[in-house]
């Protein structure tokens, strides 16, 4: 492939590389796996927010289906794992998943563990995905039912106050929401009415609840607060705790919103 000869405006040969050692070369057990789980590629659901999409859209601009083709193997791996069809939601990665072993994570209400923000980088990752996949694929319907699903799924759990909490199905573990995971939930779901995938009637209310509360984590110097520190599992934020991936989240929220408007 001579990627200079096709009149790109930047040099992608070392995003080429990239992803081709990335999608084909032999990797080793990632650090992250429990010692009995399953070895593939994106091992931890945040990986779906950033190798799926840039994938797609790769594969798009080069017209290379089979960098499409690789993305969608290695998803559906990451979606048998750690996808819980009853939730609707998806476990971080393989250290909470229920198995019936005394080892299984719960919440102190007992509970199963689903982390805000990593849904939020699942769901924000889908509809990224879902901009670059082509509308014939025949395999995009998979991926907008999912994306369906869990939308639904988030819209039943924002609290009143608009703010979800860091986790999902134990709210009362700590008072305050979190702003990363918002903020992906907010765009999310924004995204959907803006493209026709959610009915405006039933989730702009979510959205314009879910923006409020995020403006409220903003302080007047522009600081995002309320994020929770980087992690994989849910943690407490406060007024002054920041990331620059919840600031990120924030900005994407905003895009939305204002198209939505």
């Amino acid at each position: 492939m001579h990627l200079k000869e096709q009149g790109l405006p930047a040099n992608l040969a070392p995003t080429d590389s990239m992803l081709r050692e990335h999608l084909y070369k032999p990797h080793e057990w990632r650090s992250g796996q429990v010692k009995d789980e399953k070895k593939i590629l994106w091992w931890w659901c945040d990986a779906l927010f950033m190798a799926p999409p840039v994938l797609a859209r790769y594969a798009r601009m080069m017209g290379e289906p089979a960098f499409l083709d690789e993305m969608d193997k290695y998803y559906r791996q990451t979606y048998d794992m750690l996808y819980d069809k009853e939730e609707r939601l998806f476990y971080r990665d393989g250290r909470f998943l229920i198995t019936g072993q005394p080892s299984d994570r719960r919440e102190a209400n007992g509970r199963k563990v689903f982390w805000a923000r990593g849904n939020g980088w699942v769901i924000a990752g889908l509809a990224l995905l879902l901009e670059e996949m082509p509308n014939n694929d025949p395999r995009r319907a998979f991926y907008v039912g999912l994306y369906r699903d869990m939308a639904a799924r988030v819209k039943e759990l924002q609290p009143a106050d608009g703010l979800w909490r860091t986790s999902l199905l134990h709210p009362e573990s700590f008072a305050h929401g979190e702003a990363s995971g918002s903020g992906f939930f907010t765009f999310a779901l924004a995204w959907g009415v803006n493209q026709g995938l959610l009915k405006r009637a039933e989730y702009a209310p979510v959205v314009r609840k879910g923006w409020s509360a995020l403006l409220a984590c903003q302080q007047s110097d522009g600081k995002v607060g309320w994020v929770q520190n980087i992690g994989y599992d849910p943690k407490p934020a406060d007024a002054d705790s920041w990331q620059n991936f919840g600031t990120g989240a924030f900005l994407m929220a905003g895009s939305e919103v204002m198209k939505m408007r």
